[in-house]
This record gives structure tokens, C-alpha cells and sequence, in this order.
């Protein structure tokens, strides 16, 4: 499929995404988000896909959403049209592990979408913020409930109220970031998490990933009833018997995903 304003690549069972609208610094528009849904979907229908890395440019991974977009809309055009709940939806529902490589700016609409992958990698260049507050309105995507999540309360609600940017190594040590590395590795060090990831079955990443995500909306003792579950249900498969025995014969696993 012929994308716009994205660049999509596929390589060692890895489908790497960049955001390509560098003359807005990677605004995210309705058609960008439309086409990254759709890559992300052609993505999970892909057998030789197991993990996908979306990254932007060294200048911004994404600097919000399209200002001029949004501008002159009124309540009853973006209710009506539930502005952006179509596209974060396709975007969320992937199941299979998605990485975030951010350089540079994650404002906004492009902090949002970080955040819904299922980690970030962050360059020791990288900006974190949600500055709605200055336009008159506030986050659209989950700027308040994932980052409130993700770095508790007070953090969020000083980022979210003063409109300020975190750099990498307060969103390091906030936990918004995995892990901060040179901007000139940055997508070797997502790659290389991506092919590591990669190289897993496949169910036992889908059902981690699954558990890791319900753990965020359940009680506790719900979490981890689901975890347990998940766990017992793992010993169904091939890929738990060839782990094991791999383990005790001291050799790597062949994963068949079965």
C-alpha cells in the first residue's frame, strides 16, 4: 500500500513506521493518523511482522496535532465527528508489541501517540509535553489519563497545567521512558529491542502484552487472577514444551507460535 505521509519498512520480522510530514515537524493530521492505523493493521495481518517501531525524525517524533486542522472547528463538528477516537482506537488495538523511538519534540497529539505504544525508547535529545493548556484546550488522545498512569498524579498535573516539557532524563526517571541512549543510535537501539522481542513466540508476547495492559484497568487482585490465568493457559501451547526443554538441554528455542 502507497502511503503519504508515512515510510513504512519491513526487515527481520520487524516493520519499522516513520512519521513523514517534516515541512510540520511530523504534526499528526487526520490522514497520518489514518495511514499509520492502516500500516499498523496490515502489520498485525502480517505473518512475517512480529513487532513494529514507529520513530519520527531527529527533529521531532511528532511536535502535536495539526493546529491549522483543528483551528476553526466548533464543538458540534468535532463531537460529531469524534475527532481522533477512530484513529487512536486502530492505532491502540494492535496486539502485537509496538515500540515508540523518540527524538526530539513529543508534544501534544505526539506525546499521545508515544504513549500508546507499548514502550518508548527516548533520545537524550527528546522533549516530552502536553502544552493544550496554551491553545485554550486540553489533551484529546489520552494526554491525561496515560501520562497520569504512566508518571502518577502530581507529575501530570504540573506537565498537563503549566504546558512545560520534560526532557529524557526527567522522562527516565518519571517512568514515562524505558530506557534514554545517543540520538545517533537511537533507531539501531529500538531495532535492536524490536529483533530481541522478535525472537520470542509470539503467544507468550500477545498474552504478556495483553495482561500488562488489563493490569492498568483491574483491581488489583483481578490483575492478577487474568495474569494467572493467561499463565495456565500458556501451558496449551508447543512454544511452552520447546521453551522448557530447550532450557533444560542448555540450547535456544525453536518457537513455532503453536
Amino acid at each position: 500500500m502507497a502511503y503519504k505521509t508515512i515510510i513504512v519498512e519491513t526487515e527481520d520480522n520487524v516493520c519499522l513506521i516513520r512519521l513523514n510530514r517534516p515541512e510540520v515537524m511530523n504534526a499528526l493530521n487526520l490522514e497520518l493518523l489514518g495511514e499509520l492505523g492502516a500500516a499498523l493493521g496490515e502489520a498485525q495481518k502480517n505473518d512475517k511482522v512480529r513487532v513494529c517501531v514507529i520513530t519520527g525524525s531527529d527533529k521531532a517524533f511528532a511536535a502535536g496535532a495539526d493546529i491549522k486542522m483543528m483551528s476553526e472547528k466548533s464543538f458540534v463538528d468535532v463531537f460529531t465527528a469524534d475527532l481522533f477516537t477512530p484513529e487512536e482506537q486502530a492505532i491502540s488495538r494492535i496486539r502485537k508489541p509496538v515500540i515508540a523511538a523518540v527524538a526530539g519534540y513529543a508534544l501534544g497529539g505526539g506525546c499521545e501517540l508515544a504513549m500508546m505504544a507499548d514502550f518508548i525508547i527516548a533520545a537524550d535529545t527528546a522533549k516530552f509535553g502536553q502544552p493544550e493548556v496554551n491553545l485554550g484546550v486540553m489533551p484529546g488522545m489520552g494526554g491525561s489519563v496515560r501520562l497520569t498512569r504512566l508518571v502518577g498524579r502530581a507529575k501530570a498535573m504540573d506537565m498537563v497545567l503549566t504546558g512545560r516539557m520534560m526532557d529524557a532524563e526527567e522522562a527516565e526517571r518519571a517512568g514515562l521512558v524505558s530506557r534514554v541512549v545517543p540520538a545517533k543510535k537511537l533507531v539501531e537501539e529500538a531495532l535492536g529491542a524490536a529483533r530481541k522481542i522478535a525472537e520470542k513466540g509470539a503467544l507468550s508476547v500477545m498474552a504478556i502484552k495483553e495482561t500488562v495492559q488489563r493490569a492498568d484497568e483491574m483491581p488489583l487482585s483481578e490483575a492478577l487472577l487474568f495474569e494467572r490465568r493467561m499463565f495456565h493457559a500458556l501451558f496449551a501451547t508447543e512454544d511452552q514444551k520447546e521453551g522448557m526443554t530447550a532450557f533444560i538441554d542448555k540450547r535456544e528455542p525453536q518457537f513455532r507460535d503453536k
